[in-house]
């Protein structure tokens, strides 16, 4: 039982490192000795499925009556955390030892939910002055690998040790420990008499209450692996760097010649400049004009999104253990920014036309959020069906509707209003003709597909190292701490697409295609692909079961780069259309 005591202990050591967010408050958690603070059980589930979790008492361990919900924010509820009250009274700084839980008697069904559960490999998580801890149910015993063999046994922990620790009058840092020697067998389907007790030590340490959450970093990043992580990190900018830097040289060489070459008048210098001639049709605006601007508009929102949550994170506002923050301020952000999505889609709708510029913005408040709707509501069925906390309540539902109707929708309208009132018209520095110029035939490597494939393979391998370690923290147990690494390795992810399509839109118009429009939004967006499919690849290497876990995997994912594709996509556009302005305004036109 030493062995088995050790690896238990070992595997709860393990589990510090989950993911789950807690926060602690902004002021001082203060107690005198004997105080009752609270714990709060929340969820329980299979280790190797985040998203696959349930209520605590879904499993029937002892419970209060009534048992009360804890008042959660938007944020909270869309984390899956249900926090309700319990049966443990943790008292500050009151040692307790085999305290008395409650007598359960458990029927042949509940027995079954617990041995499927300990099968499961079912962790819990609970909460106590804002400070997470979790512990596993049980044990499985087997005398071979195989677990179906008659010599395999499942034994339910019956008792849980709290190890708490204090600074003066404040809670530091608690843990709980399931006590492998406190176990009873339900390997047999039979009614079982089952007590629950638990055991509370205190101790005294100098950590600050500051400083209480720095454990959890320390434990999810440890020495060897953060020099690793930053060794990587740095190897890859230095490489990015050096690949942005030829190719910059390149172009720009490439395209001082031809400036040269039409400066000088020299006709057949001229004939071999192609680009020169597309000045009739390079700014004739492309087709699907309302659907082209939903897409900037996006774009552009969820660009001023991303930039204000690192904004956030830079003043201390977002960090990892706030629990439900990132979500609240993800739901919020949008809403208010929706003004920008509306004011730039209907900008540049009427730098064209004065006239349609809704159906722009109609178009934008639906590109993504529609998706994103029916999506949203296939998941919620999905976690409805397997009773899991992954489900929305109707409340919740409802609160979400009713910010986007009657603040997201007025928002964007107001927002497209203020771009049709303060419209312009559009700067081209060349005249677009009546009849279109016929583009000639192009070679399978000059075409969408392949640019795409170029377009974003080079700045996926930049991101490749930060995106394994934020799926590693969004979908497994590892706390994402270095958001000042992700922040860089974003606007290498930004300055890499925007060159790229400034040298792919070059050698665009080179073979006279002046259809650069659309292509420069697919070729930067194309990134978001490459995105998809290594999440794709994320699954096939991880633990992660059951379709329930890989709806949401790949819902969400999907969402995700998505709104990378459309974000990406109107950066390109936009650094496009700066450098095919200049490079027109810079010969002479005949």
């Amino acid at each position: 039982m030493g062995t088995e005591a050790f690896e238990m202990s070992l595997g709860l050591v393990l589990l510090t490192i989950l993911t789950f967010p807690a926060k602690s408050s902004a002021t001082d958690h203060i107690y005198n000795v004997g105080d009752n603070v609270p714990l709060f059980v929340n969820k329980i589930g299979p280790l190797n499925n985040p998203s696959e979790t349930y209520q605590y008492y879904d499993l029937p361990f002892c419970h209060p009556d009534p048992v009360i919900q804890k008042k959660e924010s938007i944020g909270e509820v869309l984390c899956g955390d249900r926090l309700t009250n319990s049966l443990y009274q943790l008292n500050f700084r009151l040692n307790k030892l085999e305290e008395r839980l409650g007598q359960k008697k458990l029927r042949v069904s509940e027995v079954r939910k617990f041995r499927d559960a300990i099968l499961g490999d079912f962790y819990f998580q609970m909460y106590y002055d804002d400070l997470p801890l979790w512990g596993f149910i049980g044990k499985v015993e087997a005398e071979s690998m195989n677990l179906s063999d008659k010599g395999t046994k499942y034994y339910l922990f019956t008792h849980l040790q709290f190890d708490a620790l204090y600074n003066g009058n404040q809670v530091i840092e608690i843990r709980a420990f399931s006590d492998p020697e406190h176990v009873v067998d339900i390997t047999e389907d039979v009614d079982i008499d089952i007590e629950f007790t638990y055991s509370v030590s205190w101790h005294a340490t100098s950590t600050q209450f500051q400083n209480r959450m720095e454990k959890y970093s320390k434990a999810s990043l440890l020495p060897v692996r953060q020099k690793i992580h930053w060794f990587s990190f740095i190897n890859s900018v230095v490489i990015i760097v050096l690949l942005m830097g030829l190719l910059t040289l390149l172009v720009m060489r490439r395209l001082k010649n031809d400036l040269r070459k039409c400066s000088n008048g020299d006709e057949e210098e001229d004939k071999e400049v192609g680009w020169k001639y597309l000045h009739g049709d390079v700014f004739r605006h492309p087709s699907n004009m309302p659907l082209f601007c939903a897409v900037l508009g996006l774009g552009t929102q969820l660009l001023t999104m991303v930039c204000i949550l690192f904004l956030l994170a830079c003043f201390g506002v977002l960090y990892p253990y706030n629990r439900g923050a990132l979500l609240t301020s993800l739901v919020f952000i949008y809403t208010l920014t929706s003004m920008v999505a509306g004011y730039s889609a209907a900008a540049f709708h009427n730098q064209f036309s004065v006239t349609g510029w809704e159906k722009s913005v109609l178009l934008t408040g639906i590109l993504y959020l529609g998706p994103l709707f029916v999506t949203v509501s296939f998941l919620n069925t999905v976690a409805i069906s397997y009773g899991a906390t992954a489900a929305l309540p109707f409340g919740t539902i409802v609160v979400i509707l009713l910010i986007y109707a009657f603040l997201a929708i007025p928002l964007l309208g107001l927002g497209g209003l203020i771009g049709y009132c303060i419209r312009s018209e559009f700067q081209a520095p060349c005249a677009t003709k009546q009849l279109l110029r016929e583009i000639p035939s192009l070679a399978w490597y000059r075409r969408t597909p392949c640019q795409m494939f170029v377009g974003g393979l080079l700045p996926f391998s930049a991101i490749a190292l930060q995106l394994h370690h934020l799926y590693a923290s969004m979908w497994g147990y590892k706390i994402y701490t270095l958001p000042g690494i992700l922040f860089v390795t974003f606007i290498v992810l930004v300055i890499l697409t925007a060159i790229l399509t400034i040298g792919l839109t070059y050698i665009q118009l080179s073979v006279e295609d002046h259809e650069w429009w659309w292509r420069s939004v697919l070729c930067g967006g194309s990134t978001a692909i490459f995105m998809f499919a290594y999440s794709i690849y994320f699954y096939i290497r991880s633990n992660m079961t059951g379709f329930m876990q890989l709806s949401f995997f790949i819902g969400y994912n999907t969402c995700i780069c998505y709104a990378f594709f459309l974000m990406l996509g109107s950066i390109s556009f936009r650094v496009s259309l700066v450098f095919v302005r200049h490079i027109y305004s810079a010969v002479k036109s005949e």
